[in-house]
């Protein structure tokens, strides 16, 4: 179940958008720590995961420059910063699998989408990535028009037979 409200659209078109200009390596689930007013404000979908990436900090993962909109009928004494560091909840194991990942291969940590889990949990799914070059997007742009290109013939040659 994804996060509903009018911003969902655009965070499923950020994760297209962050698919495009990076390649995704391996994903990973995890909680997310939030107060009571980002709750309110997630599950009413205004959170931008654009330009959202995670660091590990003295052995836990930290989702930083994501940003929550604040709560529009809470008082604002009790609304929260929009765009403070989140820490993720993840198993020990995974946190050092990510940072060997993220040493090793020169790898970025970024959020690829947010929702609502099986015990009614905001959950995030974070994934390793490499940027894309220029050249890596031409050829994904003209793979994914060949294989439409070869659905479309077989669609055709279905029809005729």
């Amino acid at each position: 179940m994804f996060l509903e409200g009018p911003s969902q659209l655009q965070s499923s078109r950020a994760c297209q958008q962050r698919r495009r200009n990076h390649g995704i390596k391996a994903q990973f689930q995890c909680g997310l720590e939030l107060r009571g007013t980002e709750v309110k404000s997630a599950r009413e979908g205004k959170i931008n995961l654009k330009e959202g990436y995670a660091r590990v900090k003295k052995g836990e993962l930290w989702l930083l420059n994501v940003q929550i909109s604040p709560h529009s009928t809470t008082s604002t004494s009790f609304n929260h910063e929009p765009k403070r560091p989140r820490r993720l909840l993840a198993h020990k194991a995974e946190i050092i699998k990510l940072q060997q990942r993220q040493q090793e291969k020169r790898l970025t940590i970024i959020p690829t989408r947010m929702y609502v889990g099986e015990r009614n949990l905001i959950k995030v799914e974070v994934a390793t990535a490499a940027g894309k070059k220029l050249y890596d997007k031409r050829r994904d742009l003209k793979e994914k028009e060949q294989n439409r290109e070869i659905r479309r013939v077989v669609k055709y040659k279905m029809y005729e037979e």
